[in-house]
């Protein structure tokens, strides 16, 4: 049986990751600190003989026993409550983690898979955002921390991948929904959906002329497996390209929830890019990938795994921070 190990297991993406490599028959070591996963969202693996859960923080030395084939480096905050709130251990997790994981992944001989983000690509000034694009991004803003953590983390894994000749891959992940994401983390759709089972007027920053793309999480994940498999050792996309505005989407919110919430507007956060959307030109032709699932689907699912949350989860408060850097 092949092992894996996967870091940032116990948070939205790591989680439905390790489900679906125990599908495909892997033995799956998960690693957390529990900083901003959850440990429900892997409760479900603990009797499973082919799991195995080590609470680490990979800013530190990680050790495994044993063979290991792959390593996902999924370990890092990826919301802007959770990297404005912790910024020095996003910068760490970045850099150090995945220092140590691809450390690790020479000794074992893996093939490690590292999670970058759209966000490399900053406020765009091309559109749709293409992986020969070098990005926009302001190195000592707010967001800064978490844009330039995946960007070094980007350069350190190619420079490993040249010099030591280590199997690697970077998945640039766009923005990406469904059930065991966290209802209060700022992110648009946990937000919205959290507002509307609030009964609150649902808050759009700046005029929502600013565009998103959102990708289920099954689809990423497949994305992700693929690359995981695949030969191509640069950045990839992988992300839905049906683009929407934020006014546009917060009315599509309030339909399918069927409340009757407005509309509020507040200052937009800074730096907060105005366009969004992924050029997977790519994933199509190396990984014969693209999204399946439309949003409408998507979106039913996961606003019914919201309202199975209990009321402790749905009032949580977890904005003053994140408020604390919009524009005036």
């Amino acid at each position: 049986m092949k092992r894996v190990l996967i870091t940032g297991a116990a948070g939205f993406l790591g989680s439905h990751l390790c489900d679906r490599f125990i599908t495909e028959g892997f033995y799956v070591i998960g690693m957390d600190n529990y900083i901003t996963g959850d440990k429900k969202n892997i409760s479900h693996l603990f009797d499973n003989p082919n799991f195995q859960f080590v609470e680490h923080d990979v800013t530190e030395f990680v050790k495994i026993d044993g063979d290991l084939e792959y390593i996902l480096h999924f370990a890092s905050p990826a919301s802007p409550i959770d990297y404005l709130k912790i910024p020095i251990q996003t910068l760490k997790v970045g850099a150090l983690g995945t220092h140590n994981l691809l450390g690790l992944a020479k000794v074992k001989k893996a093939r490690i898979l590292i999670a970058s983000t759209s966000e490399v690509y900053g406020d765009p000034l091309i559109h749709p955002q293409s992986e020969d694009y070098y990005g926009n991004v302001n190195a000592i803003g707010p967001r800064g921390v978490y844009d330039e953590a995946k960007r070094f983390q980007e350069a350190i894994t190619m420079a490993y991948h040249r010099f030591h000749g280590l199997e690697t891959r970077i998945v640039r992940i766009f923005n990406t929904y469904g059930p065991r994401m966290r209802l209060n983390d700022g992110r648009v759709i946990p937000a919205f959906m959290g507002q509307a089972l609030r009964g609150e007027d649902l808050t759009v920053f700046g005029d929502g002329k600013q565009t998103r793309s959102f990708c289920y999480v099954d689809d990423q994940v497949e994305g992700i497996y693929r690359l995981l498999m695949s030969d191509y050792v640069y950045p990839i996309n992988i992300g839905n390209p049906h683009e929407i505005s934020i006014r546009d989407f917060a009315k599509e919110i309030i339909k399918l929830t069927g409340t009757k919430q407005n509309v509020v507007y507040k200052g937009l956060p800074i730096d907060d890019p105005m366009q969004r959307q992924p050029d997977i030109t790519l994933a199509k032709k190396i990984l014969n990938w693209k999204p399946k699932v439309n949003r409408d689907k998507g979106l039913k699912i996961t606003f019914e795994y919201f309202k199975t949350l209990s009321k402790e989860e749905l009032y949580k408060s977890e904005h003053k921070n994140f408020e604390s850097h919009i524009k005036k």
